[in-house]
């Protein structure tokens, strides 16, 4: 008994314990949900009310030699500390000047209305009353800082400014539809502006970067910020696109549509060993004239019945299944040929008669094609569609911009395959494909049958450091013979020489492509009479390619044919790019034996700073205080000296690159215009002259 009763006595004093134990929590539970709920709400409210997100810089998207083509550049929201101490003394006396000036400069609400709201705020003990209804830039800024009760700054006005980068393109509109836009993010916990369409969207993770947290603390009627993670700024993405070849396209295309009065065009310039897009235009109609208004090259809204553009496909299926060779004759007969209740006619009136494979290809002759396909795949249609499939056109390039457009190819026991689509998908329709999936096929014809995917972005840099690196990506090693492959070649330049591309071949190299012409399909229906679909496809120069070329036009107005209404485009735009091949090989091999050490004129001293580190250059003099700094010339040293930001005054910026250029601008008061790519070589008012705010400066880069 004397064990049982120790033992039981000794559990009784563990439940006593874990009793009183469980009493303390329960007691510690209403203490804090009940007892002491006003001082954790208070706790709450501060934390979130005086919690700020500090953005990162959005990374820039470069062009291939550094350029920019899309970056972010200061603008600001105001609040204000309505429970400041400085704020109480004069708000009774100042409010209503306040209310007259906000009233005046946004003029989207009246005096009495923005009165109101302060006065609101005011009873309210708001500590962060945003003032402005939209971003301001810097000019407006300042502006604003001399408004009533603000003019006493940060502590006495209760002024707060928030920065907020806005997104800026400077080279215009120039590849804007595939750069892409932002749009403002206010879901999903996901704050700022966020890519929504293009290159931004798709390298969203990259550019966008990490926030950073700030803490704005009263210390003796004093507002502090103090920052408590750094934000993390994005990263840099390097395009392929190239800012020269860019121009040359867009500007050829423009020229075209504007002649022919289509609906929309496109062109795409690609490099035919690493697949790179050095350019790619997309210009729709509106109001009589083009601007970027949606990716026809690789989107859903330019994925169309491809038409002759596909007669390659179809021969190298042929060539390929070994059933015909291209010195084969077929009889096309005079212009007019039925396939199974189906009427199929050649353009040429009167018909071609007799021709080999390889002219029935050159002149494009539609009942030529569709005979050579019927008469040996229309008791194995799944032999012909498979030989179409094993060469890739059926499956997305899977390119990195969202919203392409799906490639869409009928089979043989499908539900829509009918008597008549063996013949109709032998010259291009009853399948669809979009501008760049049909490049892509004749860019691996170019390279000797290698298919290499598009791609657009080549590097992701962090700080100038290489993050990540993109190399060209094998789709298929092999998409035919060698034998096919060489055929196809000599069919692609023999259209230029003597078939349907003669007006497009120049006199200085020789090109090699193909005509396109398709009835444009806009409903379930059918077709629509008199619109049609036009374009040109090949490479350059057809003996040693280096680039291919698609140039695609929606309904033209002024002729339907492929060759004389994308052509004309065509023909310039290889020209013009073969001819800035010719000039900067040629630079290059006059100035490879007199290199220069390039030089930083001036430019943010950070900036300075953060690019000699990276390239490990260990003998810096001088360490400036200023935002600014110049380098100054010594030997075997990086000499950094102090350069003021002048008051009223141009600001020098000749030198420097664009981003530099605008900060010190914009600092000065002064409206920034840029010109051109590279660094300033001239600005239009003349440094050290006197400014007034809300000027227009012009700076020509190059």
């Amino acid at each position: 008994m004397g064990i049982r009763k120790t033992i039981l006595t000794r559990f009784a004093l563990v439940y006593f314990i874990l009793f009183l134990f469980v009493l303390v929590v329960i007691a510690k539970l209403v203490s804090v949900q009940q007892i002491n709920n006003d001082r954790w709400q208070q706790i709450e409210k501060n934390l979130s009310e005086n919690t700020v997100i500090v953005p990162p810089t959005r990374g820039n998207i470069c062009a291939d030699d550094g350029s920019i083509l899309a970056s972010s550049v200061p603008g600001f929201f105001i609040r204000m500390d309505l429970a400041a101490p400085g704020v109480k003394k004069v708000f009774k006396n100042e409010s209503d000047s306040l209310a007259w000036y906000l009233a005046d400069f946004f003029k989207d609400a009246s005096k009495n209305e923005y009165r109101r709201r302060l006065n609101a705020a005011y009873s309210a003990g708001n500590r962060g009353f945003l003032l402005t209804p939209r971003k301001v830039d810097y000019m407006e800024l300042q502006e604003i800082k001399k408004f009533p009760i603000l003019r006493r700054g940060r502590f006495a006005g209760g002024i707060i400014i928030e920065q907020e980068n806005k997104r800026i393109n400077p080279l215009g509109p120039l590849a804007l539809r595939t750069i892409g836009s932002l749009n403002k993010g206010e879901y999903e916990e996901i704050t700022g502006p966020i890519g929504y369409t293009g290159l931004e969207r798709a390298y969203e993770p990259y550019l966008k970067g990490q926030n950073g947290v700030s803490y704005r603390q009263n210390l003796s009627g004093r507002w502090v910020i103090r920052t408590e993670i750094e934000p993390r700024d994005g990263m840099d993405v390097i395009t392929t696109i190239n800012v020269k070849l860019q121009d040359i396209v867009e500007s050829a295309l423009y020229k075209q549509l504007i002649e022919e009065r289509a609906d929309w065009g496109t062109a795409i310039l690609m490099e035919v060993k690493t697949g790179e897009i050095k350019a790619i235009a997309n210009l729709g109609r509106a109001n009589d004239d083009y601007y970027e208004k949606d990716n026809y090259a690789l989107g859903h809204r330019g994925c169309f019945e491809p038409g002759s553009s596909f007669k390659l496909v179809s021969l190298m299926a042929a060539l390929e299944d070994g059933v015909v060779d291209t010195s084969d004759v077929v009889d096309t007969g005079n212009g007019k040929w039925q396939s199974n209740g189906r009427i199929i006619s050649d353009s040429h009136a009167g018909g071609y008669g007799k021709l080999t494979v390889k002219e029935v290809f050159e002149k494009s002759s539609n009942i030529g094609t569709a005979k050579i396909i019927t008469e040996h795949y229309a008791n194995n249609p799944k032999k012909y569609v498979d030989r179409v499939y094993s060469f890739g056109v059926n499956k997305p390039l899977g390119i990195e911009i969202e919203g392409e457009g799906r490639p869409y190819f009928k089979y043989p026991g499908d539900a829509d395959w009918w008597g008549t689509t063996l013949a109709s998908m032998a010259y291009g329709y009853d399948t669809k494909m979009t501008p760049l999936q049909i490049l892509t096929f004749y860019n691996a014809v170019a390279n000797n049958g290698r298919m290499v995917k598009p791609h657009l972005v080549k590097e992701i840099r962090d700080k100038g450091a290489l993050e990540k690196r993109f190399d060209p990506e094998v789709l298929n090693p092999m998409i035919a013979s060698k034998e096919t492959i060489g055929k196809a070649q000599a069919m692609l330049e023999g259209v230029c020489e003597h078939g349907t591309g003669t007006q497009i071949q120049g006199e200085f190299f020789k090109l090699a492509g193909k005509t396109g012409t398709a009835r444009v399909a806009t409903s379930s229906s059918g077709y629509t009479n008199g619109m049609y679909l036009a374009s040109f496809t090949g490479y350059f120069p057809a003996d040693n390619p280096k680039y291919s070329l698609i140039v695609t036009m929606n309904n033209p107005r002024k002729t339907i044919y492929g060759a004389s209404a994308a052509g004309p485009a065509y023909k310039e735009i290889s020209e013009r790019v073969f001819a800035s091949q010719i000039y900067a090989d040629l630079d290059e091999k006059d100035n490879s034996d007199e290199l220069e050490t390039p030089q930083v004129i001036r430019g943010l001293t950070k900036d300075i700073l953060e690019v000699a580190e990276e390239l490990e250059f260990k003998n810096i003099q001088g360490k400036p205080e200023t935002t600014l700094a110049h380098v100054e010339a010594s030997e075997n040293q990086l000499v950094l000296a102090e350069e003021e930001l002048p008051v009223g005054k141009v600001p020098n910026v000749v030198g420097m690159g664009a981003s530099n250029a605008v900060f010190v601008l914009e600092n000065a008061g002064l409206k920034v215009v840029i010109n051109g790519v590279g660094k300033v070589k001239k600005q239009s008012l003349r440094a050290g002259d006197n400014c007034r705010p809300g000027q227009t400066i012009y700076i020509a880069l190059g």
